[in-house]
């Protein structure tokens, strides 16, 4: 089975967790970290960048690896590796998705998430838990 490495950035604002809604594909309308397809030979970290400029016209600062989600689709397996973000530079301008919402803590789970970024949101809330002030830290 093929593998697809990928990245997702988990931005934080103001306490607040952005999440985008896939406009086109297989999987249009499912809500998701926004990220996309690491290139060969290319590093994680420059990857994402480079997709958060291409997707919402922003550029990031990984401030700490989450999660690495691991998940297999019937015609491929992903790699997912899921950063906490934040914004440095740009306001988002949705270039790719259909939607794009700021999310309470308490609100993570109202959205019709990717299976793999299920995970993420979960390893996300376990995390905010272990911080004094939830998201407020970014």
């Amino acid at each position: 089975m093929k593998s697809v490495e990928v990245v997702a950035a988990i931005i934080i604002k103001n306490g607040d967790i952005f999440a985008a809604q896939r406009g086109s594909g297989k999987h249009k309308d499912k809500w998701e970290f926004p990220g996309g397809k690491v290139e060969p030979g290319e590093k994680i970290e420059a990857a994402l960048s480079r997709e958060l400029r291409e997707e919402l016209n922003i550029q990031v600062e990984p401030k700490k690896l989450l999660t690495t989600v691991n998940y297999s689709y019937p015609d491929f397996h992903l790699i997912m590796h899921c950063f906490l973000c934040r914004v440095v530079a740009g306001e988002i301008n949705l270039l790719e998705h259909e939607d794009g919402k700021w999310l309470k803590e308490r609100e993570l789970d109202s959205l019709d998430w990717l299976p793999p970024d299920i995970e993420a949101v979960n390893k996300l809330k376990e995390f905010l838990k272990t911080q004094e002030n939830s998201c407020s830290f970014y």
